[in-house]
């Protein structure tokens, strides 16, 4: 009967215990310092995005659909004469067809649009072939950053944030009287802060036929944020 109420009274105290561990605040860190730090650099775009685009109307659907399939077929092949993964890829972009109404609401005709998009690396090879087709125009130009190019600059940039980072920390730290730091918490993230894409509306039938159409990239700067939070010791 003893060694039965000495079990109850160890069970109550345990768990008197665990419920006083839990109402426990822990105390707050002390000489934290959260900072950010930056990392940029500027580099010439070398991806280029052409869009060519072309509508039709006509008083039924049928007409318009066969219209637009008509010239998106010839861009097409085009196109992927010269065609070459990277440097020139071609996709089928938007493609809409859509009644036309009266004042009334009654249908009274149809129209649609079609695009093609050409992009890439090589800038002749693209303005070059979008030169060559007839069935569409130029609707829009965009540039940007390849894949590679944007991998190779954000790993740069991201080096050039850490090392801005580990320099304030340690700048901070001892203008506060301390003589270093352990990091403790940190998040990277990457953005382009360059200008958008340029965008242009140009008619194919104003270039002779081989013509480049013509067009100038910028550049672009590639930002890398470092942020978190060190130790002062």
């Amino acid at each position: 009967m003893k060694k039965i109420k000495l079990l109850a009274v160890c069970a109550f105290l345990a768990a008197a215990g665990s419920a006083l561990a839990q109402n426990v605040v822990a105390p707050a860190p002390q000489n934290v310092l959260q900072l950010t730090a930056s990392g940029t650099v500027e580099v010439q775009q070398d991806l280029l995005s052409m869009t060519l685009v072309t509508t039709r109307d006509a008083t039924d659907a049928a007409t318009v659909q066969t219209q637009l399939k008509a010239a998106l077929d010839a861009a097409l092949t085009e196109a992927k004469k010269n065609a070459q993964t990277g440097q020139l890829d071609v996709r089928t972009g938007n493609f809409s067809l859509s009644p036309r109404y009266t004042k009334d609401g009654k249908i009274n005709g149809w129209q649609g649009s079609t695009e093609l998009v050409l992009e890439g690396r090589d800038f002749p090879r693209i303005t070059q072939t979008a030169g060559r087709i007839t069935t569409l125009s130029v609707g829009n130009v965009g540039f940007g950053l390849s894949r590679e190019q944007r991998a190779k600059t954000e790993a740069e940039a991201q080096n050039i944030a850490i090392e801005n980072f580990k320099q304030k920390a340690n700048e901070l730290a001892k203008g506060f009287g301390f003589v270093g730091y352990t990091l403790r918490e940190v998040s990277v993230n990457a953005n382009d802060g360059g200008p958008r894409p340029r965008v242009m509306a140009m008619q194919a039938k104003s270039f002779s036929a081989d013509s480049a159409v013509p067009v100038e990239a910028g550049k672009t700067s590639v930002i890398v944020n470092v942020s978190g939070s060190v130790q002062l010791k």
